[in-house]
């Protein structure tokens, strides 16, 4: 008896450590709409949860090459057709897209404003790499007098026109907040109820890790490394406007893909811009209405959150100054 304690004493010890350890996380990576992609997974099998992030990581693929602004996409075959004052049909998905799109671009004032592709363009952010030049003060002044807006466009059963043949659609600022979305209902469908999501910066949680809430960090806008980091609880999105990933230097100036639709120049009055969301489709309105408060700038950020109903805001004004919501203050780390 004596000589089979210590056995069971290791056994019930090995028990012990291994209710204590985490569950495993299985992840994966790609890349997708111009930046990596993480899906995190645990609380189920591996081969569950494999099965589950390559159908995600898919459907990503599939947005991507759809939502495409300047490749060979449906969206570039709409945007020619409104450019030639013709209606086209669309899918289900993108008609879907467009009209909570153009939902969100009405609540936010346009701010949010996905019909000013022509002028994203214009500031050479059709490409890859973006273009380091300065487009015309004619060409600018043009776009903004024909005023393209979301709200032009018009919708017939599975077609698309639009009232003003100025309008060109880039989903950019709204892409990764639905594909946050949709990869959750996706993970949902294979029975999972704890992940974390995150779409270059872009993240949305399920459930817990384990025993403890997802935990993410919030990309300092100038330096290496992280601002802040902070638990994510479940059904919470974080949504992040910078102007830090695609952007072009002349002049000794900074200019960045957020273009302010009132005056057609890249806002320049912030450097990021993170918002955080809760509740139904909260990787959506992350994406999107970090927008509008990174173009109305340090003034107005405050009113414009509530406007919004964005309760919880870290941001970085052009000067470095930080502003901190207080909803969201206490939960910073």
């Amino acid at each position: 008896m004596s000589r089979r304690l210590p056995f069971f004493l290791l056994l019930l010890l090995l028990g012990l450590a291994a209710a204590c350890s985490p569950p495993p996380v299985h992840q994966q990576q790609a890349y997708v709409f111009g930046t990596l992609v993480e899906v995190s997974v645990t609380g189920v099998p591996e081969p569950r949860a494999r099965a589950a992030i390559a159908e995600v990581l898919a459907h990503f693929d599939t947005l991507h090459r759809r939502l495409h602004a300047w490749q060979p996409s449906e969206l570039s075959a709409l945007n020619a057709a409104l450019a030639r004052g013709e209606a086209a049909r669309v899918s289900p998905g993108l008609l879907a897209m467009l009209k909570d799109a153009q939902a969100l671009a009405a609540q936010s004032g346009e701010r949010f404003n996905p019909a000013i592709g022509g002028l994203v363009a214009l500031w050479g952010f059709h490409a890859d790499t973006p273009q380091a030049r300065l487009p015309d003060e004619r060409a600018i002044a043009g776009w903004v007098a024909r005023r393209p807006r979301m709200a032009d466009l018009v919708f017939a059963g599975d077609t698309v026109a639009s009232r003003n043949p100025a309008v060109q659609l880039d989903l950019g600022g709204y892409a990764k907040g639905r594909a946050l979305d949709d990869a959750a209902a996706i993970l949902k469908r294979h029975g999972i109820r704890q992940a974390l999501i995150n779409i270059g910066g872009n993240v949305l949680a399920l459930g817990d890790r384990g025993d403890r809430p997802w935990r993410v960090g919030i990309q300092h806008p100038r330096q290496a490394g992280t601002l802040a980091t902070l638990d994510l609880h479940d059904g919470e999105a974080l949504g992040t406007s910078g102007d830090y990933q695609r952007y072009f230097e002349a002049g000794g100036r900074r200019y960045c893909h957020l273009i302010d639709p009132a005056t057609g120049r890249p806002a320049d009055r912030m450097q990021s811009v993170t918002i955080l969301m809760r509740g139904e489709r909260a990787g959506t309105r992350s994406d999107a209405l970090s927008k509008p408060l990174f173009i109305a700038g340090p003034a107005a950020l405050a009113d414009t959150a509530a406007k919004l109903g964005v309760a919880g805001y870290l941001a970085v004004d052009a000067g470095g100054r930080l502003y901190v919501s207080p909803g969201l203050k206490a939960r910073l780390r």
